[in-house]
């Protein structure tokens, strides 16, 4: 599904709306909310929306549990840092409890810290389907997600929940969801802005399948198509093409 707006402001409030709704429905049915978060610039909008009225007082708070999708492996309070970014904006504004917080800690050798956090995600998961309620991501202008970036090994994982990769290009040791990790998740929802992601949009939703080039394409939680929130500048190029705030699919 795919669901058009007129800028990242627009995009940025129905996905807060979206993050509060699926909140109060998972808070009645499970007692707590568990959603993954994406690093970059997009998400940071609704980052600051959900720390101010009227959503800060719509969420229970005491009922969030705080994940990311994956993390570069760079000191904590380095700008790059995903969960730095997201106290800033979001975390250390709002009232939810320090132990809902689950970052991914680098401090040791990136293998290292792939297999904790996997292993708080076990237990955090251990007397439930491991399936978040809600994951959000982004899209890199080559396809990536998370940390899965093209033509990397951690593409064809299986069977772990959490991985390391070293994103050769970028010199960079990541931690990253696997993809059939975060295809277990009840709502996978993309946050895609801005006219230079215009022609990766239309090669993931309308090229053909080939999925080490655009891991995008590996997102089909629990088999059915994720939701796609994208804004006007990047939707330019899709042949479907809607009004504002309009869905398609």
């Amino acid at each position: 599904m795919i669901r058009v707006y007129a800028d990242l402001e627009s995009l940025s409030q129905a996905a807060a709306e979206l993050f509060t709704v699926q909140s109060r429905q998972a808070s009645i049915i499970c007692g707590r909310f568990s959603v993954a978060l994406s690093g970059g610039e997009t998400p940071r909008r609704l980052y600051e929306i959900l720390a101010t009225s009227p959503y800060r007082e719509r969420i229970h708070w005491d009922e969030v549990h705080i994940f990311w999708s994956d993390e570069r492996c760079v000191p904590e309070d380095d700008p790059r840092n995903n969960a730095r970014m997201t106290h800033q904006t979001l975390l250390d504004l709002v009232p939810i409890p320090p132990d809902h917080i689950h970052p991914i800690h680098c401090d040791q050798s990136p293998q290292q810290a792939a297999t904790q956090y996997e292993q708080e995600l076990r237990q955090f998961f251990s007397s439930q389907n491991p399936n978040f309620h809600l994951v959000f991501l982004g899209l890199g202008e080559n396809g990536h997600i998370a940390s899965l970036f093209p033509h990397t090994e951690v593409l064809n994982e299986q069977e772990k929940w959490v991985s390391e990769v070293y994103i050769a290009e970028l010199g960079m040791h990541r931690i990253t969801f696997t993809a059939p990790f975060i295809n277990q998740a009840s709502q996978v929802v993309f946050l895609v802005s801005g006219a230079d992601k215009a022609q990766v949009l239309e090669n993931v939703l309308e090229g053909p399948y080939q999925p080490h080039a655009l891991p995008a394409q590996l997102i089909r939680p629990n088999g059915i198509h994720p939701i796609w929130l994208v804004d006007k500048a990047a939707s330019h190029k899709l042949t479907a093409q809607t009004d504002e705030d309009n869905e398609v699919g």
